[in-house]
C-alpha cells in the first residue's frame, strides 16, 4: 500500500500528524507512506522512521514571486516529483484549497482515494471548497483535539479504530551536542510566540525560574526573532539561573526540547514538540482553546489555562513540582 500525507505546515501543526503514521503502520505494517510539508519542516518530519520520502514544498517562498521564471520551473520540478509514484491513498488533513489542490496534483493508482476532512472543527481555518478534490470525506466532531482529527481521517479510510494513546514515534534529531547543551538537568522555557496574546505574565515566569533556582536547576530561553531575543533577555535579567541561547537551527531546537528534563511553554511549536517525546511539559493556555492541542497522551504533560483564562504562577509552580517529584 502506498500512501501519501499532505500536511504543510505549522511546526506544530506537523508534529500532531505524527501519530497518523504510527498507526497506519501499527495495522498495515507494510505500507509505504511519504509526505508533502514546507520546506522549512522536512528534517522535522525525518524524525519518524516510518516516513518514506519527504517532499518539500515552497508554498510560503513560492508565493512571492508566483510570476518569476525561477518559481515557475520550481512549480513544475515539484509537479513532477509529486507525480513519480501512484498513490493507494491520498490524505490532506490540513482541510484548505491549497492543500487539497496538491493532493489533486498526485498520481493515484487504480482505484485510489483522496480523502479529506468534510467538515471543519470549531475555529479551524477549515475550507469547504476543499471537499471538492475528495473522493472520500470524513466527518469528524466540532471539538475533536488536533491530534485525533488526523488520525481519524486515515483509520476511517483504512479500517482501524483509532483509539489508543497517540504514539509521535519521533527519534533524537541526529545532531552532535552542541556547546550551549548543559551536561545537567535544566528546565526550558518555551516563552515567545507569535500571537502576543499567547504570552504569559513575565513575572510568573520569573517566579517559576526562582522556584526551580531553589532546586538547583538552571533554565534556558530561546528565541526566534530579534523581539523574542530582547523578550527573552529582559525575563533572564530577572532570573539568578536564566540563559538566553544563541539563536537554535530546527534540529538543535527540537534537542532542546527533546532533553529537557523540564519543559514549561505556552500554546507553541517546541512546547508541542517536548510533549509529543513525552518529556515532563506543563502547557500554559491564554488565548486559545485547551482541548484543541493540549498533550493528552501522557502523565507527564500536565495542561493548565484556558482561552481567556491564563494560569496563576501558582499553579504553575505547583505542576511543575508535581512533575519533578519534589
Amino acid at each position: 500500500m502506498k500512501i501519501l500525507i499532505v500536511r504543510v505546515s505549522s511546526l506544530g501543526d506537523v508534529v500532531h500528524n505524527m501519530p497518523m503514521v504510527t498507526d497506519i503502520l501499527r495495522h498495515h505494517p507494510g505500507a509505504r507512506i511519504d509526505w508533502v510539508v514546507e520546506e522549512a519542516y522536512v528534517n522535522l518530519v525525518r524524525l519518524h522512521p516510518g516516513v518514506g520520502d519527504i517532499i518539500p514544498i515552497a508554498l510560503r517562498r513560492w508565493r512571492k514571486s508566483l510570476l518569476s521564471a525561477g518559481t515557475r520551473e520550481e512549480l513544475h520540478a515539484f509537479r513532477r516529483r509529486l507525480r513519480e509514484r501512484e498513490y493507494d491513498f491520498v490524505f490532506d488533513t490540513q482541510g484548505l484549497f491549497k492543500t487539497a489542490a496538491v493532493m489533486r496534483m498526485a498520481r493515484l493508482a487504480p482505484g485510489g482515494r483522496r480523502v479529506g476532512l468534510a467538515n471543519a472543527t470549531e475555529g479551524s481555518g477549515y475550507e469547504a471548497i476543499s471537499r471538492i478534490f475528495h473522493t472520500m470525506s470524513v466527518p469528524v466532531g466540532r471539538r475533536t483535539h488536533a491530534v485525533q482529527r488526523a488520525r481519524e481521517v486515515a483509520a476511517a479510510a483504512l479500517g482501524y479504530r483509532a483509539d489508543s494513546p497517540a504514539d509521535f514515534g519521533l527519534q533524537p534529531p541526529p545532531v552532535k551536542d552542541p556547546a550551549w547543551l548543559p551536561t545537567q538537568p535544566y528546565a526550558a522555557f518555551f516563552h515567545a510566540t507569535a500571537r502576543a496574546a499567547k504570552r504569559w505574565d513575565p513575572a510568573h515566569w520569573v517566579r517559576i525560574a526562582e522556584l526551580l533556582n531553589q532546586r538547583g536547576m538552571s533554565v534556558l530561553l530561546p528565541w526566534g526573532s530579534e523581539a523574542e531575543r530582547r523578550d527573552a533577555e529582559q525575563l533572564a535579567a530577572g532570573m539568578r539561573n536564566a540563559t538566553v541561547l544563541p539563536k537554535l537551527p530546527m534540529m538543535e531546537a527540537v534537542l532542546l526540547a527533546q532533553r529537557a528534563s523540564l519543559a514549561v511553554g505556552v500554546d507553541t511549536g517546541l512546547t508541542h514538540i517536548a510533549a509529543a517525546y513525552n518529556r515532563p511539559t506543563v502547557e500554559i493556555y491564554g488565548d486559545s482553546p485547551r482541548w484543541k492541542t493540549e498533550g493528552n497522551w501522557s502523565p507527564n504533560i500536565i495542561n493548565l489555562g484556558d482561552e481567556g483564562a491564563p494560569p496563576s504562577a501558582q499553579a504553575v509552580g505547583d505542576a511543575v513540582l508535581t512533575l519533578l517529584g519534589r
